[in-house]
């Protein structure tokens, strides 16, 4: 990995992913890891700059590298996800997303809702679950292992908070996450 130039570590759903690129300004070569494994790899280009488009995780997340001159033999290397810079995804994602940290039968977990469409991911799986109208909300229900989990939805009761989402494991309330 001489030629490594950027390395990035992005939170999904289906986890924290670290993607890794290599670029060889003399011969062109563009190899991108993530997670460690060689998902691309590209020999032998004689155009230096340009952009590479690839997949992140189990939620099949697009993932682009610009490679752009600066000057000379300078180059900048950005990444967008899902056709927007890292910046303004992250800050997207904290809008469209809540994570838990939780730690149960001595395992960490990550829990992530996505507020949008109600999909539940537990450490990089999407959970089986079980939604239901209640009288303050909704709650959505799963279980990890024995454990009995619920997300509530409930109303903050001003317009602009808007909802709130509670994660609720074995009656005991979790306390939202910051990535």
């Amino acid at each position: 990995m001489s030629d490594l130039v950027a390395v990035w570590e992005v939170a999904l759903s289906d986890g924290i992913h670290k993607i890794e690129f290599e670029h060889g300004t003399t011969s062109g070569k563009r190899v991108v890891y993530v997670d460690g494994k060689e998902i691309m790899r590209k020999e032998w280009m004689f155009k230096l700059v340009g952009k590479e488009t690839f997949i992140v995780g189990e939620a099949k997340t697009k993932a682009t590298i610009n490679i752009d001159a600066v000057s000379g033999f300078a180059y900048e290397y950005t990444l967008e996800i899902n056709g927007k810079s890292l910046k303004k995804y992250l800050e997207n994602r904290s809008k469209t997303t809540n994570t838990w940290m939780v730690t149960l039968d001595g395992a960490d977990c990550r829990i992530v809702l996505e507020k949008d469409t109600m999909d539940v991911w537990c450490n990089g799986k999407k959970m089986e679950t079980a939604g239901e109208f209640v009288d303050d909300g909704t709650e959505t229900h799963f279980s990890i292992g024995n454990h009995d989990c619920c997300i509530k939805a409930v109303s903050s009761g001003k317009r602009r908070e808007g909802i709130i989402h509670m994660l609720i494991v074995d009656d005991r309330e979790i306390p939202e996450a910051l990535e």
